[in-house]
């Protein structure tokens, strides 16, 4: 079973969001690393890229597939992981603190209400 920590948003293409006063940090699920195995490389994005909502910022590697990353909604990136060149398998072991991937500003902060809670993506994964 995945976990699905409390306090976060979810998307359908498994990226967790979490908001820290007004940036979010984002990272991939539990589940999502569960499924891509063993994570090899990934490319990041710059800070100051600005993303649209389900735009591509980031593409994981792992040892079966190379998976794109979207961002959940639109702003502005303001940190990237840079510990995740030298240790990408951090999202395999972390995904929800040390395997986080980028920090943004959101064009519209109010929209993470948009997005799914704990309940609705566990029953996304069928959990």
């Amino acid at each position: 079973m995945s976990e699905v920590p409390d306090g976060l948003y979810y998307t359908k293409e498994h990226e967790w969001i979490r908001v820290e006063g007004d940036e979010v940090v984002i990272g991939i699920t539990d589940h999502a690393q569960d499924a891509l195995t063993d994570i090899v490389y990934i490319e990041l994005p710059e800070v100051g890229e600005t993303c649209e909502e389900m735009g591509e910022f980031a593409v994981v590697e792992s040892v079966k597939s190379a998976s794109p990353i979207f961002a959940p909604l639109a702003g502005e990136i303001t940190a990237v992981n840079d510990e995740l060149d030298d240790a990408p398998e951090l999202m395999n072991q972390e995904p929800y603190g040390a395997g986080w991937i980028i920090r943004m500003k959101l064009n519209d902060a109010s929209a993470v209400s948009t997005l799914m809670s704990p309940a609705d993506y566990k029953a996304e994964i069928g959990e």
